[in-house]
């Protein structure tokens, strides 16, 4: 293919979907990521496209929301391992809420090997992907359906979850950075994923590192709120992915991502069902020890995961 067919490709990937990774462009064009990188900057000094961590967005600074149909075939590896890394954080018999998005539609299935869970949604999809497990109760909010991701929003969601009270909320968004947060370019959705993070203890983003340092228009969860963050290994040359992953950490958010090499882990926010090596605990999440520095801390961890999936390793990383 040659380098103007190339960018053409490219481009019309990226007007389809508003984000596209890298490695999703290098898939598809059937070149390596380094020839890719090179036409994302040629398309960007055009004023066509705009890079991001490890990927490439729509201009303007505010990427749009993609369809149901495109987001399914995005960074499908990256989500099928922060899926599984996920569920490890789930326990037997606690009451959750999951929020829509393909990433915690990919979680709903794995969470339905766990025994005596009480899931409350707004998602169609992660409602299909429990309807038929064993001793896994499903709770659907109200609302409006809005048929681009299958999602009940509006009054009726939000009223539902008024009075509710869970141990964790599992949300996805559009993009997520240490200045500002969880954030959606839809009005409505995002007003039903500030609902669902009312309802719980602790807050968990499930995000793909293409979707660090994406700002989109409506913040859902600000920084300060998000217990834990559970994304994927950047690619080696993605320093501003490292860079934002450190800020959030240095904020007090618990960073376990999946797949890494080198893995680390900071604290005790290792899934339940991982075996792992003993190591220090770091001090409480939010500094409590006056003039502590920040950064991460690191010890090897080696994860077991749940049959049918690939023995992966785990990094976890923490504010000390």
């Amino acid at each position: 293919m040659f380098a103007a067919e190339r960018r053409q490709l490219i481009l019309e990937m990226v007007r389809a979907n508003g984000a596209v990774s890298l490695r999703e462009l290098a898939r598809v064009v059937q070149t390596s990521e380094v020839t890719v990188r090179r036409d994302v900057r040629a398309l960007e000094a055009e004023g066509l496209l705009d890079r991001r961590h490890g990927g490439a967005v729509l201009p303007g600074g505010f990427t749009r929301e993609s369809g149901f149909p495109q987001k399914s075939h995005l960074a499908t590896a990256e989500k099928t391992a922060i899926a599984d890394l996920a569920a490890g954080f789930v326990e037997e018999g606690e009451a959750i809420v999951v929020g829509a998005g393909t990433t915690t539609q990919e979680l709903a299935r794995r969470l339905a090997r766990v025994p005596g869970l009480t899931v409350v949604t707004n998602s169609l999809l992660v409602a299909q992907a429990l309807a038929h497990a064993n001793r896994v109760e499903v709770v659907m909010t109200g609302g409006t359906l809005r048929g681009s991701n299958y999602a009940l929003v509006g009054s009726g969601a939000e009223q539902s979850l008024q009075g509710l009270r869970v141990s964790r909320a599992f949300l996805s968004g559009s993009g997520l950075t240490a200045e500002r947060g969880l954030s959606t370019s839809n009005m409505l959705s995002a007003s039903v994923d500030r609902a669902l993070v009312q309802a719980a203890a602790e807050v968990v983003v499930l995000a793909d590192h293409t979707k660090l340092g994406t700002d989109t228009m409506f913040q859902t969860v600000p920084t300060d709120v998000i217990t834990r963050l559970v994304t994927d290994e950047p690619p080696a040359h993605d320093d501003r992915a490292a860079t934002e992953l450190q800020a959030l950490a240095d904020q007090g958010v618990q960073i376990a991502v999946a797949g890494a090499s080198g893995n680390s882990v900071g604290g005790d926010s290792v899934p339940p069902r991982q075996a792992r090596r003993d190591v220090a605990l770091p001090g409480p999440r939010r500094g409590a020890v006056p003039g502590a520095g920040t950064g991460l801390r690191s010890a090897a961890v080696l994860g077991e995961q749940t049959p049918g999936t690939e023995r992966a390793r785990v990094a976890d990383m923490r504010r000390r």
